[in-house]
């Protein structure tokens, strides 16, 4: 059992790690942009591309930590932990759905990687 616990919790740092390292390029992304738009003296559309690209990441991230918690409830099936992943299943899903109609309003040579 052990080794599920390790597991878990690597995974569920990758997660983590998926959703700071998207933060992090984001934010740094939106700070170029803002540059770029006070030196040119005109909106940039490139802010929606960022937060399509910042929510793809979250939910990346996201699949992450519901595979650890997957797994840890599987370790320990318990009624309350099986509330809790379809809480967090629930919520991700009303997220993904949101965010792919998103994704659909955004032209594609807005999006990015």
């Amino acid at each position: 059992m052990w080794v599920l616990e390790i597991l878990v919790i690597i995974i569920g740092v990758m997660g983590i790690i998926v959703i700071a390292w998207g933060a992090f390029i984001t934010f740094v992304r939106l700070i170029v942009t803002e540059y770029l738009s006070l030196v040119r003296h005109h909106p940039t559309k490139k802010r929606e591309s960022l937060r399509v690209m910042f929510g793809i990441r979250l939910l990346l991230g996201l699949e992450f930590l519901i595979a650890a918690d997957v797994i840890r409830t599987v370790m320990d099936p318990t009624l309350t932990e099986i509330a809790i992943l379809a809480s967090i299943v629930a919520i991700r899903t009303v997220i993904s759905f949101f965010l792919d109609r998103e994704i659909a309003h955004v032209p594609p040579e807005l999006r990015e990687d």
